[in-house]
Order: structure tokens, then C-alpha cells, then sequence
């Protein structure tokens, strides 16, 4: 069973899909700097470096070779930021329907057996005739069954809540959305267990025997802040009064930010700015810095040994927007089911 990961970044939904059983031919993304990072961990994976409004159908089929529709999964994370919260209101604007469109019209030239979409909630929340209801609409027109919801990564051995809405679609065979196999509490999905065996590092400082073990570096300020936010789920909430910033005066919204996670919780969801104690409850549990790259891919399930190469801004970005390797495991396997 042959796959094509559209839009692939580092390649988490990759190598959950390889995980999964199906043999990953090419990943393409417009982003050539990820290229080294998504080579070096998937070997064999041709990297295409491309805007997918640039693609065409003829240049698909000769990734693909010799394998039929009828064992082809296409499989597509679009960028989500134009479908989240704070970008919603700008929709119109920025052209909403591009690269879902896109992702239709290769789905209407192929054929393939399986379609397999993941994006943040907010995609199907658009009012109207969205792109995302055209993508919709594109499929069924083309005769596949659809199943389409909202998952939580966390129900699938991902230590972190992450929402998703996630469509699977099949064509000629019945679709159903893998069920739930963890919960919040169990299989040890924590963030204690998960990156409790790294070593300890200092805010700016690295692990050179551990692959991208690094701390973002903190101003004396920022410094100051983490060390009177208590250990362990601790909050800005915990600050003295000099320490607090104007603005946090002013309203109680992104209460989370500069806080640190929990130990024994699972982890909250991972941004491309994950690496950031001003972006999120990003804190480590009892170090006084941001949690490290390396620690961010662990929430995200990437297996110790794959390592990121480019900037740190970069590295955060590709981590927070990748899809969790569990999570895009159990996505394959429903998807493998569907193609039966």
C-alpha cells in the first residue's frame, strides 16, 4: 500500500504512516529548509520540495510508479494557521480555499483508494460554503465514503491534549475514524514520563550527548519569572506584584502563558512556538527554563533518535506543527482498515 504525505514538514504523519504499514513514497512541502530533517529520518521517502499549487497530476503519478489507485493513500495536513481561532476573523482575506482546493484537485485526478486530512477544529467550524465543506463536497461527488470528527491525540498514546478534526475517506469500502484506545490517565501518557529522563540544562544551554537538547535562553527578567512560578503546574497567577506584566493586568485571557506543565498530567497542546515560556504553559515542571526541543518532540512522539537540523525557530516551528508519530500511526491503521 503506497501513501503520498502532502504538506509533510519533519514528517511526523510520515513516519506514523510508515508505522502504520504503508510504504511512504514521497513527502512534498514548500519548505526546502525542512528537507535535511525530513531525508535524514525517513530514508528511502523522496522529499519534494514544491508549493502543492505547483504540482501536477502527471508529477504525482510518477511518484507514485507503478502502484494502482486502488493502493494509493493521499494523505494532507494543510498548514492550519488560517483555520485557527486568533486567524479565523481573516479568513476571506487570506484566500481560505487554496490549498484545500488544491488538495481536491489532485484527489480528483488520482483516484486514490484513501484520503486522510488532519487539521485544527476551527476548519470545519467556518461558516457557509467553506473550503473546507467544498473539500467535503469534492468527495462524496467523487463517490467516497466519509467519516469526519474531532480526535484528541491524547486518546491515542500521545502524552499531550491535542484536538484535532480529522477526515478519513475511502472510496468503495465503508470509513469509520479510529476509536479512542488511552485515556487522559493511563499507559503512563504523562509528561513525567515522557521527558523525566532527560538530563537536566539551564535556560540557554544544551545536552550535546542528547540530539537537540536546548533550552531557549531567558532575559535576567524572564529568569526571574520562572523561578517565582512554584515547580509543577505553577502559574503567572503565583508572581509578585513587580514581576507582573501590565498586560496581564488589563485581562485574563492566555492565563497559561509562562506557566509550567504538570508532572503528572499530560502536557498541553504544542504550538510553533513550543520552545517559548512567553507563547504558552511551555515551563519545564521544575527547571527553571522552557522545555527543550528535544523534549517538545518527545510530547510529540518522535522517537529519541530522530533529530532536527536547521535554526531553533525552526526545529520549534516543524515540532509544534508536526503530527504526533502515535497519533499518525493510529490515523494509518484506520486508514489501512478502510483500504481492505
Amino acid at each position: 500500500m503506497t501513501a503520498i504525505d502532502l504538506f509533510c514538514g519533519a514528517g511526523g504523519l510520515t513516519l506514523g504512516l510508515r508505522r502504520a504499514g504503508w510504504a511512504v513514497v514521497a513527502g512534498v512541502d514548500v519548505d526546502e529548509a525542512v528537507r535535511e530533517t525530513y531525508e535524514n529520518n525517513n530514508h528511502g521517502v523522496r522529499f519534494v520540495s514544491a508549493d502543492i499549487r505547483s504540482v501536477s497530476e502527471r508529477e504525482v503519478r510518477t511518484l507514485v510508479g507503478a502502484a494502482p489507485a486502488a493502493e494509493l493513500l493521499l494523505a494532507g495536513c494543510a498548514p492550519c494557521q488560517p483555520f485557527s481561532k486568533q486567524r479565523r476573523a481573516g479568513l476571506r482575506k487570506r484566500g481560505d480555499a487554496t490549498l484545500l482546493g488544491q488538495f481536491a484537485r489532485l484527489v480528483r485526478a488520482l483516484e486514490p483508494k484513501v484520503v486522510l486530512m488532519e487539521n485544527v477544529p476551527g476548519i470545519a467550524a467556518v461558516p457557509g460554503f467553506s473550503s473546507y465543506r467544498r473539500f467535503l463536497k469534492t468527495l462524496r461527488d467523487c463517490g467516497y465514503a466519509c467519516d469526519h470528527g474531532i480526535l484528541n491525540a491524547r486518546d491515542f498514546g500521545v502524552p499531550q491534549h491535542r484536538r484535532r478534526h480529522v477526515l478519513l475517506a475511502a472510496r468503495g469500502s465503508p470509513v469509520k475514524l479510529p476509536s479512542p484506545a488511552h485515556g487522559p490517565a493511563t499507559n503512563g501518557l504523562t509528561v513525567r514520563a515522557t521527558i523525566g529522563r532527560f538530563p537536566g540544562i539551564a535556560a540557554g544551554d544544551g545536552n550535546s550527548s542528547v540530539p537537540n537538547h536546548y533550552a531557549a535562553r531567558l532575559s535576567e527578567r524572564n529568569l526571574q519569572r520562572i523561578r517565582a512560578t512554584p515547580a509543577d503546574g505553577g502559574s503567572r497567577r503565583d508572581w509578585p506584584e513587580r514581576l507582573k506584566l501590565d498586560c496581564h493586568s488589563r485581562t485574563n485571557g492566555f492565563s497559561d502563558v509562562y506557566g509550567r506543565m504538570w508532572w503528572d498530567r499530560v502536557a498541553p497542546t504544542l504550538t510553533s512556538r513550543c520552545n517559548s515560556l512567553s507563547n504558552g504553559r511551555f515551563g519545564h515542571p521544575d527547571q527553571d527554563r522552557a522545555i527543550s526541543l528535544r523534549e517538545a518532540a518527545a510530547l510529540q512522539t518522535f522517537p529519541d533518535d530522530y533529530e532536527f537540523f536547521g535554526t531553533r525557530n525552526r526545529i520549534a516551528r516543524w515540532i509544534g506543527n508536526a503530527v504526533p508519530v502515535a497519533f499518525a500511526e493510529a490515523l494509518g491503521r484506520a486508514a489501512r482498515r478502510a483500504a481492505a
